[in-house]
């Protein structure tokens, strides 16, 4: 009897849930798709509400939040961009907060390709390929590792570059590419490895790639908004993000 008792109630308070149910709208940088869609999952099936996310770079979603596309909540993969929006009154700054902290990795999808220490650069392939530097962090990050290491002036003619880090994954994955830097995640399955052969690189070669969220001003559905930025902040949603090899402030 008690066990009938709890489904009724359980079912109750869901639909409970589901009458008050609302919808977010995230723009989500392109290296956290993967954890995003998950996340996205549980949120909707923990409190109704639905999302609607949206994937691209930075940069890109920078200039259309300014020219008012309809975001409730922004994931960035950097914190000086929804800083920005702050501070030019285009997101609630007392709102941001890191979600994840991003690791860049050489990754090339044959295996053999990548030596463990990414000695492959100073050697010979055809076309490396990296986010554009100007939209995307990891671009930037993977820029200032090449700087350091002596090699961007060397790398010139052999650089492809993608729209964002999503873009920049599939010129290795398809070929276009022999190799490329990339954000961790993307190379990882369940936590481990997916394929191919890759390099993590040394952190001591970039700057922190600190990701931040921000709801976004004036949002279509604010309490659909503030229970996201709630979720993602909780103990589910973190287990994702570390399982993707992103590191919690």
């Amino acid at each position: 009897m008690k066990t009938v008792r709890s489904a009724v109630l359980a079912a109750l308070c869901l639909l409970a849930l589901r009458a008050e149910a609302g919808e977010v709208r995230v723009a989500v940088a392109a290296n956290f798709a993967a954890p995003m869609k998950e996340i996205a999952a549980m949120f909707q099936a923990d409190t109704g509400h639905t999302v609607q996310a949206s994937f691209g770079s930075t940069g890109k979603f920078y200039a259309q939040i300014r020219n008012g596309a309809p975001y409730d909540v922004f994931l960035a993969a950097d914190d000086e961009t929804p800083r920005r929006l702050g501070s030019e009154g285009y997101a609630e700054a007392a709102s941001e907060f890191t979600y994840a902290q991003g690791t860049l990795v050489l990754w090339s999808r044959n295996p053999g390709t990548v030596d463990a220490r990414g000695e492959v650069l100073k050697g010979r392939f055809g076309k490396l390929a990296i986010a554009n530097p100007r939209l995307a962090p990891y671009g930037r990050a993977a820029q200032e590792a090449l700087q350091k290491l002596g090699l961007w002036d060397a790398v010139q003619n052999r650089l492809v570059m993608g729209e964002n880090i999503g873009q920049t994954l599939q010129f290795v994955a398809t070929g276009a590419a022999d190799l490329g830097f990339v954000a961790l995640s993307q190379t990882l399955k369940d936590g481990k490895p997916a394929g191919g052969s890759s390099s993590v690189v040394p952190q001591a070669l970039y700057a922190p790639i600190r990701q931040d969220a921000v709801v976004l001003a004036k949002p279509q559905d604010k309490a659909a908004a503030d229970a996201f930025v709630a979720y993602l902040k909780g103990k589910k949603a973190h287990g994702v993000i570390r399982s993707y090899g992103y590191a919690l402030p």
